[in-house]
Parts: structure tokens; C-alpha cells; sequence
């Protein structure tokens, strides 16, 4: 064989080795890339899973900001349900204080031991001999039937005005109730 021959042999073992080589390094090369693909894979996958983790996390935030909304717009309702009710038992309780002024009004009126000023009592005009008390359970009591009792006059006169208060508050709750409509 001549020179010319053994060129074209060379070439064509070269062409044939780069052509082995080409296709070793393709298939490598394909393989590396789907490795690449699948680590991108993998790694947009978590991504995903994060994102989706911060989206649930956003939305329970964004419900407890809700709640806590809510709560305060309830606080707010209850506030103001609680200022109306405190409003309605200061004027129930100055209603009831100027029912008493009345009453102790005319009570005076009434009360032969009272100047018509309102101002003081004439102790002259009572002797402990006559005078008479209303005792806590009802019963009238002068001083004869109260002698072993030892609390002073204003003990007494307290006891006195506490009981008819009390009695006041029940008649005037008992109306209340009585006024109220049956709630079904």
C-alpha cells in the first residue's frame, strides 16, 4: 500500500475515534444533563413546597388577624353594651336618690318632730316616756318594751333606715320584674 492509502486509513481511524468519542462524551454528557435536570427538579419541587408552606402560613396569619379584628370589633360592642348599662344604672341610681329625697321630703312634711325648715327635730316636745320606734322586724317597741335593749338612739335610727331601704329596693325590683315583658 502506498503512502496515499495509509493517509486515508489514518483519517479514517481518527474520524471513526472522534466519532467513538463524540458519541461516549454525548451520551456522558446526557447523562450529567439529566442529572442536572433532576437536581433542578428536586430543588424546584422544594421551592414549591416552601412557597406553598409560606402561603399556608400567610393565610393562618391573615385569619388570626381576622380573629384578632373580630375580637376587637366584639370588645368594641361590649365596650360600649357595658357604658350604656353603666349609664342606665347611674340615671336608675339617681332616679332612686331623688325618689328617696322625695320621700324623706315628705316624710318630714308629715313628721310633727321636724321644724318645716327640715332642719333639726324639737327634743322638747318628746319625752322618753312616749316615744316609739319601729323595730327591724316591724313591731313597734317604746322605751318601756325596749329596756334591755343597749344600742343607742342613732344605732337604731340607722337599723331603721338600712330596713326600709332594703324594703324600698325589693318593692321597686319586684315592679321591675313585674313591668318586664316574658321573654320566650
Amino acid at each position: 500500500m502506498d503512502t496515499t492509502s495509509w493517509v486515508w486509513v489514518i483519517v479514517a481511524i481518527v474520524v471513526l475515534v472522534l466519532i467513538v468519542l463524540w458519541l461516549v462524551t454525548g451520551r456522558r454528557r446526557q447523562a450529567m444533563q439529566q442529572k442536572r435536570d433532576e437536581s433542578h427538579r428536586e430543588k424546584a419541587a422544594e421551592m414549591r413546597r416552601k412557597a406553598e408552606d409560606i402561603e399556608l402560613d400567610a393565610r393562618e396569619n391573615e385569619a388570626r388577624a381576622i380573629r384578632a379584628r373580630a375580637d376587637a370589633e366584639q370588645a368594641q360592642v361590649d365596650a360600649a353594651r357595658l357604658k350604656q348599662e353603666a349609664e342606665d344604672k347611674t340615671d336608675n341610681a339617681r332616679s332612686l336618690r331623688e325618689d328617696v329625697a322625695e320621700r324623706t321630703r315628705k316624710a318630714d312634711a308629715l313628721d310633727p318632730d321636724i321644724n318645716q325648715d327640715g332642719d333639726g327635730r324639737r327634743e322638747a316636745t318628746r319625752t322618753e316616756a312616749t316615744r316609739t320606734d319601729l323595730h327591724p322586724d316591724g313591731d313597734v317597741r317604746s322605751d318601756a318594751t325596749r329596756a334591755g335593749d343597749t344600742r343607742s338612739d342613732a344605732t337604731r335610727a340607722e337599723e331603721l333606715r338600712s330596713n326600709r331601704a332594703d324594703r324600698d329596693r325589693a318593692d321597686r325590683t319586684e315592679g321591675s320584674d313585674r313591668d318586664r315583658p316574658l321573654s320566650t
